[in-house]
C-alpha cells in the first residue's frame, strides 16, 4: 500500500468540489420489494462539528430511496440543546445535523418532532419533512376522520407559513447524546440568534442511550466467593500514586477507531490547582490529542481571565482551558461558546493556532455549490488577524477566557506578584450556567445516605 493511501484521512472534509469522495457501495436487502438494492456509505467531516456517516439506499427494482445520517463519534459527556431564532428567509438555510436521538420542537406552534432517523438537512428541510409526514395519510383521514383531517390540514398550512418568515420564530434542537448541530452562519463570531446549552443527562436519558447497566441479578454463591477473592487481591496490590505515576489504558482512536493507548497523569499547576491531563496517540493513523479535566471539582464561583497582549512573548504563556470555558477576542468580534476545542493544556499561541486551524480548513459552506464568498472572505481575514496576533503585530488586543466552573488558568509570568496586564474576576454563576453543569438539582444540605 502506498504512503499516499495510508496517510489519507478516514473522515475527509465534505466538499462539493471533491472529485473522488470515496463512497462505499454495499448490496443490501430492500424491505419494500424484498429484492436487493444498493447502500452507499460516505464517511465525512462537517466543519465546526465532527465526523458523520451518511448512508443512502436505492432500489432499482421498486424505486425505494432512503437516506440517513449517523454520528461517527462516541456519545458525548453531556447532552446539547440549541435554541435558534429564525428571523428571515436566509436563516432557513442554516445547516442542521439531527441524529436519531434528537427531538426538534417549534414552540410557536406547540409542535414537537420525536426522535427519528438521523439526517443532514436545513431548517427549511425540517419544516418540509414535518409537512410531508403530516400530509402522508391525509387522503385516508378525510374519508375516515374528516374533522381530524381538517385540523391537521390547518396545522400543515401554519407550518408552510413559517417558511415565509412573516415574523420570527424559534426552533429547538435537543439531543441527549450531544451529537446534533445547528450551523452558526456568523462564524467565527458569536451567533446572536442562537444559544447553546450543554446539560447533564437524567438517569432516564442515560438508560435510553444504553449507558446504564441492567439491574444486577442476584449473584450465585460461587460468584460471591470470586468477588471476595478479587477484593483480597486488590488489597494486596500497591496503591497507585497519580502524582508520580502515569496511568495508561486502552481506548479507540477517534479518527480511525483502531485501539490505541491513552496516558493519564495528575499534574499540580503552580499558583493554581491539580488537574488531570490525558494524552492519546494513535500509531496507526498518527492522530494526537490531549484533554484536560479539573482535578478538584467545580469551584464555588466562575472565573473570567482577561489578558492584554502587550508583547510577542505573551504567546508562550501556559493556558489551561477546561471543556466548560468560552473564549473571546473583543477587538476581532470573536467569541467561542463553551465546549469549543474541548479541554486543553497548551500555550496561548497553541490555542490561537487551534482556533485558526478549525476555521481555515476545507468548508462546504465556502466552496463548490455551497460557496458563500462573503463569509469565506470574512473567515480568511479573521485568520490573517490571528496570524498577526501570534507574530506580535497586533499589540493591545485582549484575550478573554471565561469559565463558569472556575477550572481554567492563564499563566501569570510575574507570580507570585500580580500581573499588570491580566485581570482575574470571580463571579456568581447565573441560573442557566448552573443548569448546564447540573448544579441546580444537586442536593448538598441535610443529605442522608440510606
Amino acid at each position: 500500500m502506498s504512503s499516499e493511501a495510508t496517510n489519507k484521512p478516514l473522515y475527509r472534509d465534505i466538499n462539493a468540489d471533491d472529485e473522488d469522495p470515496e463512497i462505499m457501495e454495499i448490496e443490501s436487502y430492500c424491505v419494500n420489494c424484498e429484492k436487493n438494492g444498493i447502500t452507499r456509505l460516505f464517511l465525512t467531516r462537517i466543519p465546526f462539528f465532527k465526523d458523520v456517516v451518511v448512508s443512502s439506499f436505492t432500489c432499482d427494482n421498486c424505486g425505494l430511496h432512503n437516506t440517513e445520517l449517523q454520528p461517527a463519534n462516541k456519545i458525548q459527556e453531556k447532552g446539547v440543546k440549541y435554541v435558534c431564532t429564525i428571523n428571515n428567509s436566509k436563516d432557513l438555510n442554516r445547516q442542521v445535523v439531527q441524529t436519531n436521538l434528537a427531538t426538534i420542537s417549534i414552540p410557536k406552534l406547540e409542535f414537537e418532532s420525536p426522535p427519528n432517523k438521523g439526517v443532514l438537512t436545513t431548517v427549511e428541510g425540517i419544516i418540509d419533512r414535518a409537512v410531508e409526514g403530516l400530509s402522508q395519510d391525509q387522503p385516508v383521514r378525510k374519508i375516515q376522520h374528516p374533522e381530524m383531517a381538517e385540523q391537521i390540514g390547518a396545522f400543515i398550512e401554519k407550518l408552510k407559513e413559517l417558511k415565509e418568515v412573516k415574523e420570527p420564530f424559534q426552533i429547538i434542537l435537543d439531543d441527549p447524546s450531544g451529537n446534533s448541530f445547528i450551523e452558526n452562519p456568523y462564524a467565527p463570531n458569536k451567533d446572536k440568534d442562537m444559544t447553546i446549552h450543554h446539560y447533564v443527562r437524567t438517569r432516564a436519558q442515560d438508560q435510553q442511550l444504553g449507558l446504564l447497566e441492567q439491574e444486577n441479578i442476584e449473584a450465585e454463591p460461587e460468584e460471591e466467593e470470586k468477588k471476595e477473592e478479587k477484593k483480597e487481591e486488590v488489597k494486596k496490590e500497591e496503591i497507585f500514586d497519580g502524582k508520580t505515576e502515569v496511568a495508561s489504558f486502552r481506548t479507540n482512536c477517534p479518527e480511525c477507531n483502531v485501539p490505541c493507548d491513552t496516558n493519564m497523569k495528575l499534574v499540580d499547576i503552580p499558583h493554581f490547582k491539580e488537574v488531570v491531563i490525558m494524552a492519546t496517540t494513535c500509531d496507526s493513523c498518527g492522530h494526537k490529542d490531549n484533554e484536560v479535566k479539573g482535578g478538584s471539582g467545580i469551584e464555588p464561583k466562575g472565573t473570567r481571565i482577561t489578558l492584554k497582549i502587550t508583547d510577542q512573548s505573551d504567546m508562550s504563556r501556559d493556558v489551561l482551558k477546561s471543556d466548560t470555558a468560552s473564549m473571546a477576542i473583543p477587538e476581532l468580534d470573536f467569541a467561542a461558546e463553551m465546549g469549543t476545542l474541548g479541554g486543553k493544556f497548551t500555550t496561548l499561541e497553541g490555542l490561537l493556532v487551534d482556533i485558526k486551524s478549525q476555521l481555515s480548513g476545507s468548508n462546504p459552506f465556502f466552496s463548490g455549490d455551497s460557496s458563500d464568498k462573503q463569509r469565506a472572505k470574512k473567515i480568511e481575514t479573521f485568520c490573517q488577524e490571528i496570524e498577526k496576533i501570534i507574530a506580535g503585530e497586533r499589540l493591545g488586543d485582549h484575550f478573554v477566557l471565561d469559565d463558569p466552573a472556575g477550572n481554567s488558568y492563564l499563566q501569570n509570568v510575574y507570580a507570585p506578584e500580580p500581573d499588570p496586564e491580566m485581570t482575574v474576576e470571580h463571579y456568581e454563576r447565573s441560573y442557566e450556567q448552573n443548569e448546564d453543569m447540573g448544579l441546580n438539582d444537586l442536593k448538598t444540605e441535610n443529605y442522608e445516605t440510606s
